[in-house]
């Protein structure tokens, strides 16, 4: 039998896999809390949260974001032994489609400098670097130490 992909929407219940997935997928970082991050994205457009299953196993994950301007695609992953099968590029197309019954006009992405194989896959896609410089400041601090 062929192994069956299927994308729906995040449930709490997901939660420990989605996070197991993000730090093997080296998406996490100590400043950020991928509970607090899950947690944050349920109080705002639950809907835009995309779970990847094979077969009933959790493999891939896309937070989705919109602020009436553009999109923006987060947390985009896919289990290390399940990768270059096309799950990646099937997550990204509901995640478009997703802005685009929303009237999204745009969608962009924040790419690591040091994860350099998925740029490959992006630009394959259509996306392009974008001339800007994007600028960040922390207004909750995620580390329960520094507060």
């Amino acid at each position: 039998m062929a192994p069956r992909f299927t994308i729906r929407p995040f449930i709490l219940e997901d939660t420990e896999q989605v996070v197991s997935l993000w730090k093997n997928t080296g998406l996490t970082r100590p400043w950020n809390d991928p509970y607090k991050d899950i947690q944050r994205k349920m109080d705002e457009e639950p809907e835009l949260f995309l779970i990847g299953e094979l077969n009933g196993h959790i493999i891939g994950s896309a937070m989705i974001g919109y602020d009436g301007h553009r999109g923006w695609l987060y947390y985009l992953a896919v289990d290390e032994q399940h990768r270059h099968k096309g799950y990646a590029r099937e997550l990204i197309d509901a995640a478009e489609r997703l802005l685009h019954e929303k009237g999204c006009p745009k969608i962009h992405l924040m790419v690591r400098r040091e994860n350099t194989h998925v740029i490959g896959l992006y630009e394959h896609l259509g996306y392009s670097e974008v001339d800007t410089v994007v600028l960040g400041k922390r207004l909750i601090s995620d580390d329960s130490s520094l507060q």
